[in-house]
Formats: structure tokens, C-alpha cells, sequence
């Protein structure tokens, strides 16, 4: 790397990016995570003009007037919408910079392993659009166990179980690079959507996105408790037509999520069965490691430990695991260059 190249970095941003189909994060070097909002943006409906992005937006969802849409450009992890993706980058970033940029900032990007060459081009274009004057795209998991502060680069097996709004990524990782990855397109957001099937077809009762997970993270669980929690919700009756209140408890709303959560369950199984014997022995010592927003879901990790008879770990701030080790990413890499520095002297001293 040339002086000049390194002036550059020295004045440049790190911005770390966990673009989430739920949430967009945002990590700044030296800073830590600086924007934390769902990816929603509202527009007008015949200019695309934004309204709001983020908090505000999300409270338009389904209560907008006619002239003005609230949408989710991204859609089970990838990018659905690549306008109005940009739009909402770029609209966190100015949050993040406000001032007028001395150098342009690098950019890491946490994307599911599952996406398409296409999609992931598509990714780097919103971010190279939205200012970038560099841009890489990592894996999620990678992401989250950098975030997590997983000794990746260790000669040892390390399990990430990434659950995501729109995907569910497992992998098995050494020596900083992915050994075994399985990723699937269910998510926090599929658990929601199994809660809304639920109560329409038990109660015959129709409710919105936001109360299903209010309902998740509120009384939500993945494994039998001794306490039987209850929450009232509303909503629209089916066939009347009427709005109409109804109490829920905790066994119904684990019953409910019972089938995202067995492919969650499955999906960490098959990667355990591919996984070299040597590499399956370290992750029955040190565990697998839980990160993103539906790791967070009640008795998640108990149910796994249990399925799978490894122990689970739910890392530390599981939600910004993945905005965390994308904004470390650059100076993992280096660091990680730097050792190998050192060991190849040390062999030809």
C-alpha cells in the first residue's frame, strides 16, 4: 500500500452495513453502531419523492393515505427494490456524515450467503451509488463472528447461527474462512407471518405485521415454560368484518411458531452432519454461537441445545453482531495480514 493510499484510509470512514430485511444498522469506526432503524421507506406514489425512512416511515406501514406508499425494498435479505434501497442508504449515510465528505467512506456489507451473483451486484451498486469509495460484500455469518469476537482465524471449528428478518444463516468457520454454510430464506419474518396464519385460522381474527411481532417478542417462546404468560390483541374480524379484541397465551403462540422453528432446528442439524469430524469435535467443546434478532426469540437456544445436544451461546448484543464485524472488517483483515507477516519471517528467519 502506497503513502498516498494510506492518507486516504487514514481520513476515510470505515461504515460497517447489517442491511437487514427488518433493520438496516450502521456501524462508524471509532464510533460503534450510529443508526439503528427499520428498512422502510415511505414515497409518494406517482413522483417516488421520499417521505421518511426508518421509525417514521415504519409507522405509516398499512395506515398510509393513497398518495403515499410505505414500502420494504428489501425483501427475505436481498435487495427488491434497488431504487429505493439506494435512497434509504443513502439517507442513513448523510445521517451518519452529515458535513461534507473530505474523503469518500469504505464500505463492508453483511449479505446472505444464499443470495445470487446478480443480487449481490446489486448491493454494491446501491452502496457505490450512495457514496462509497470502496465497497465489500461479506458473507453475514463471517460478519456476525468477527461481530461476536470469535477467534476466526484460529485452527479450530467455530458454528454462527445467524437468524435474520428475512434469512437464517449457519457456518461452520476456520482459520477465517467458511468451511460449511447453509442459509435459508426464513427468518424473524416467518415467524411473524406463522403467528398471523395462526390466529386467522384458529380465531378467525386478522392482524397486521407490527401486532404479530409485538406478540413475538412479548410472549413469544420456542421451548415449554412454567409460566403461562397472556396478552390481548386486536384486530379485524374475518367475517364480520369488525375490529375485535382477543387474549392469546404463550403455549398458542409457541405452537404457532412450531414450524419455522423446526426448519431453523433442521437446517443446524444438516450443517452439524456436513461438517468435518475434526472441526464437529471443537464445536461440541466450545459451542455454537447464536446472533441477529431471532436468536433473541425466547427459549431459542434452549430447544437447539437440546435438538442437537451441543451447547448454545447467544453472543453478547446479538442484533448488532453483523453491523459490528462488517465495521471491523478492514482492520481484521489487516490484522490478520500482519500475523501472517510475522509467522512467514519467523519460518525464513
Amino acid at each position: 500500500m502506497g503513502l498516498g493510499s494510506k492518507l486516504v484510509d487514514a481520513f476515510s470512514s470505515d461504515i460497517g452495513i447489517d442491511l437487514g430485511t427488518c433493520n438496516t444498522l450502521i456501524y462508524v469506526r471509532g464510533k460503534g453502531i450510529v443508526i439503528s432503524e427499520p428498512s422502510v421507506v415511505a414515497v409518494e406514489r406517482g413522483t417516488k419523492k421520499v417521505v421518511a425512512v426508518g421509525q417514521e416511515a415504519k409507522r405509516m406501514l398499512g395506515k398510509s393515505p393513497g398518495d403515499i406508499i410505505a414500502i420494504r425494498p428489501l425483501r427475505d435479505g436481498v435487495i427488491a427494490d434497488l431504487e429505493t434501497t439506494e435512497k434509504m442508504i443513502r439517507y442513513f449515510i448523510s445521517k451518519v456524515l452529515p458535513r461534507r465528505w473530505f474523503v469518500k467512506p469504505r464500505m463492508v456489507i453483511g449479505v446472505p450467503s444464499c443470495i445470487t451473483e446478480v443480487e449481490r451486484r446489486a448491493v454494491e451498486e446501491s452502496a457505490y451509488k450512495a457514496g462509497a469509495r470502496e465497497v465489500k460484500v461479506i458473507e453475514e455469518s463471517l460478519a456476525a463472528a468477527i461481530g461476536a469476537r470469535i477467534p476466526i482465524f484460529e485452527p479450530a471449528g467455530h458454528m454462527v447461527c445467524d437468524i435474520g428478518g428475512g434469512t437464517t444463516e449457519i457456518s461452520v468457520i476456520s482459520l477465517g474462512g467458511m468451511v460449511v454454510t447453509k442459509a435459508i430464506r426464513l427468518g424473524g419474518d416467518e415467524f411473524d407471518e406463522a403467528i398471523i396464519k395462526h390466529v386467522r385460522a384458529v380465531h378467525n381474527l386478522i392482524v397486521g405485521d407490527q401486532t404479530a411481532e409485538n406478540l413475538k417478542i412479548t410472549i413469544g417462546n420456542a421451548s415449554p415454560d412454567k409460566k403461562i404468560e397472556k396478552m390481548e390483541i386486536k384486530g379485524t374480524d374475518a367475517i364480520t368484518g369488525l375490529p375485535r379484541r382477543l387474549e392469546i397465551d404463550s403455549v398458542e403462540v409457541r405452537e404457532a411458531l412450531q414450524e419455522p422453528i423446526n426448519a431453523v432446528v433442521d437446517e443446524i442439524k444438516r450443517t452439524l452432519g456436513e461438517t468435518p469430524p475434526e472441526l464437529a469435535a471443537d464445536i461440541v467443546e466450545r459451542g455454537i454461537v447464536m446472533t441477529g434478532g431471532g436468536s433473541l426469540l425466547k427459549g431459542l437456544p434452549k430447544l437447539i441445545a437440546k435438538e442437537t445436544g451441543v451447547p448454545v451461546i447467544l453472543a453478547e448484543n446479538p442484533l448488532l453482531c453483523v453491523a459490528n464485524g462488517a465495521g471491523m472488517y478492514f482492520e481484521h483483515t489487516r490484522d490478520m495480514a500482519k500475523n501472517k507477516k510475522t509467522i512467514y519471517n519467523s519460518l525464513n528467519v
